[in-house]
């Protein structure tokens, strides 16, 4: 038996273009490892490569996120009409399984792992299930990703790596707070530690929802990864800041940045989207206490909130600059099926693309999918992205980079430093208007 693990792309800004700033697809890996081993296995990932859909194989896996899911589902239909079965699985199959049903022969709703073996073994007797249901759980002892399935393909040269599943937040437009129902679960950190230690590249990006949600654990993390030798990066909340001990435990175990949800800096905002942790934070000083640390910052925003303007995104994009983070992400609020968000536009009758722009032939990337309350959806686009070229233009990038606490500090950061502005600076052009799939 054979089975070929896909990964797809967004979609493709030219034909035959190929993304150049792409990381590796952890998950695939994972499952890679799960599957018997008399099972062929093969993992092609349609962001950086063309997927050979004549090969003959015995199972397809695609695995589906919301941004993903248009191509996910001409990959399927393609798979089927050589009469390939097809299971879909991953986040966004999780959140709407009687969508995804239409366009697969199975589909695995929550995490694979817990299913997976028998998902194989259906596949063998050509007795697919309609659908698995597998629990939130922590992933299982001994297993490691099949990295070798990563050979020969273009990423770039970070190593992911996950500790923990899930956050204990519940922000309204979060679609894994759905997904995971406010829990977090965490492997054993010693097979953390022996999965750092048996790689090649040490540089590692930690793929956890947020990283330091449970202090406790991830000091104890820490604690045991700083032998190791390595560089980090990861996400997590302002709120470590107030912990200088935990801090100093965090850098000495390799940390160089972590991404910050910052999201809004107006209160009413921060409320109405159940980011109450940020409420009346004093970012001034927290982001001080980042600098002295040496820590490179990535600041994630949300635009499109009901008291967003596009003056206040602008200001905000300025807000950014003058704070001289590593890198910024100026995203535009989506309503992700089944959040809060998504209930809410619905109800408020909001909703643009028929309230399925995931796979609307209209929806183009980067583009608002719903009627913002103090600017039209056009002019919510036009802000998004003007935030992005300013943060990411030349002179924004050479402003930045002078910071001798953090991006001057030391070659590997200003290193990355560059490295990432370059790529965000190429591929956000790209692909902005780009059509989901292809």
């Amino acid at each position: 038996m054979k089975v070929t693990f896909i990964r797809p792309c967004i979609g493709r800004p030219e034909p035959g273009k190929f993304e150049k700033g792409a990381i590796e697809p952890l998950t695939l890996a994972v499952l890679g490892a799960l599957t018997p081993s008399d099972v062929e296995v093969e993992m092609f990932d349609d962001r950086v490569e063309a997927v050979p859909l004549d090969r003959p194989t015995d199972l397809a896996a695609i695995t589906t996120e919301s941004f993903t899911v248009a191509r996910a589902y001409q990959l399927a239909a393609e798979y089927r009409r050589r009469g390939v079965p097809v299971v879909l699985g991953g986040m966004h199959a999780s959140l709407l399984p009687a969508e995804a049903a239409r366009h697969a022969d199975a589909v695995v709703v929550g995490d694979a792992e817990p299913v997976w073996a028998q998902v194989i073994a259906d596949a063998r007797r050509g007795k697919l299930k309609k659908r698995y249901k597998g629990v939130p759980a922590p992933p299982q002892s001994g297993v490691f990703p099949r990295r070798d399935l990563f050979a020969g393909k273009r990423y770039l040269p970070v190593s992911l790596v996950q500790f923990s599943r899930g956050c204990p937040h519940a922000c309204t437009f979060c679609a894994p707070a759905v997904y995971f129902d406010r829990r977090q679960v965490f492997r054993a950190i010693d097979e953390v530690v022996r999965e750092i230690a048996g790689q090649k590249l040490k540089t590692i990006l930690f793929v956890d929802d947020n990283l330091t949600a449970n202090r406790s654990a991830a000091a104890e993390l820490f604690r045991e990864i700083t032998p190791l030798k390595v560089r980090w990066a990861s996400q997590g909340g302002l709120d470590m800041a107030e912990d200088p001990v935990f801090m100093d435990l965090m850098m000495k175990s390799g940390c160089a940045g972590h991404l910050l949800g910052i999201e809004s800096l107006e209160p009413e905002t921060l409320a109405a989207m159940g980011k109450v942790k940020n409420l009346g934070v004093d970012y001034a000083r927290r982001f001080e206490v980042f600098r002295d640390f040496g820590m490179q910052l990535w600041a994630a925003f949300t635009i499109g909130h009901d008291t967003d303007t596009v003056d206040s995104i602008a200001r905000l994009c300025d807000w950014a600059i003058d704070r001289k983070f590593a890198f910024a992400a100026f995203n535009i609020l989506m309503p992700y099926p089944a959040t809060p968000f998504y209930k809410q536009l619905a109800r408020q009758k909001r909703h643009l693309f028929d309230g399925h722009w995931w796979d609307h032939p209209d929806y183009r990337y980067n583009h608002a999918a719903y009627v913002p309350a103090r600017m039209t959806a056009d002019e919510l686009t036009s802000a998004c992205f003007d935030a992005w070229e300013r943060f990411y233009a030349w002179p924004s990038i050479a402003r930045r980079a002078i910071d001798f606490k953090t991006h001057l500090s030391h070659p590997f950061k200003f290193g990355i430093y560059a490295l990432y502005n370059y790529v965000f600076h190429r591929e956000m052009f790209l692909m902005q208007d780009m059509k989901l799939g292809e």
